[in-house]
């Protein structure tokens, strides 16, 4: 690629990104659509994008282990439900025609926005919940099915992580992130780019310039997130949800 087209891929991955880390999802929003504008095809566009979202995770890991505020078994168990699901995903969406996937996931990814904003006091503060065996078999069930979602579709699925852990689980805004973005960025979007990189091709010499961005931007962002506080990543979170929602639903329209 000419320099040029390198400088404003790591820009738009940059901001891509920085949003993405604060508001725990949403990178493909204006990462992957840039891809294909550039001239990818939609399956090298998909793994290229898969790759450099696991770099956001690492960025944003490198800034929020210092907070030590996560649980490694409880990791390990947003892991265990999650990775089977993203690698049922690309099964699943072939019994599914494409335009009402995206156009269900729009309309869900709107109401999460929704919910969000008409429930004020919402992860402002953490207080474990639902941490019987019932609890973690129902929470782990539609972990599953995020998994299953992150596996087979682009964008947003990360942002259902965020607000299930909040909702279920009892995190508050900035935990709920940190987790997204270090087990959904890192080890689920890691798992589905191997997969594609398998099945498909991976447009190489267009990752270094998202790689920077993505470390830069997910690093700034959680930082952001971190010393800012709770309010700020839920007010992100809805912004870029409503975003991401009206995207989708706007992609399958248009088909």
């Amino acid at each position: 690629m000419a320099w040029f087209d390198q400088i404003l891929l790591f820009i738009i991955s940059l901001t891509a990104n920085f949003f993405s880390a604060l508001a725990g999802g949403g990178a493909g929003l204006l990462q992957l659509p840039a891809l294909l504008f550039l001239g990818l095809p939609f399956g090298v566009a998909l793994a290229t994008h898969k790759v450099a979202s696991v770099f956001l995770g690492l960025g944003a890991t490198l800034r929020h282990l210092k907070t030590g505020q996560f649980d490694w078994r409880f990791s390990a168990f947003i892991l265990l439900c999650g990775l089977p699901g993203v690698v049922l995903g690309a099964s699943i969406i072939l019994q599914v025609d494409d335009r009402i996937s995206q156009f269900l996931l729009g309309v869900l990814t709107l109401l999460l926005a929704i919910y969000s904003w008409r429930k004020p006091e919402l992860g402002q503060i953490s207080h474990d919940s639902h941490r019987d065996l019932n609890g973690y078999l129902i929470g782990g069930g539609v972990l599953f099915v995020i998994g299953a979602l992150n596996g087979s579709l682009t964008s947003g699925t990360g942002l259902f992580v965020t607000l299930w852990l909040i909702r279920w689980f009892g995190l508050d805004y900035k935990t709920a992130v940190g987790y997204t973005l270090i087990l959904v960025g890192i080890f689920w979007n890691g798992s589905g780019a191997v997969t594609l990189g398998i099945l498909g091709s991976i447009e190489w010499s267009w990752l270094p310039a998202l790689i920077v961005g993505s470390l830069i931007g997910g690093y700034l962002g959680a930082h952001l997130a971190i010393v800012k506080g709770n309010q700020l990543v839920k007010r992100a979170f809805e912004v870029v949800t409503f975003l991401v929602g009206i995207s989708l639903i706007l992609k399958a329209w248009l088909g």
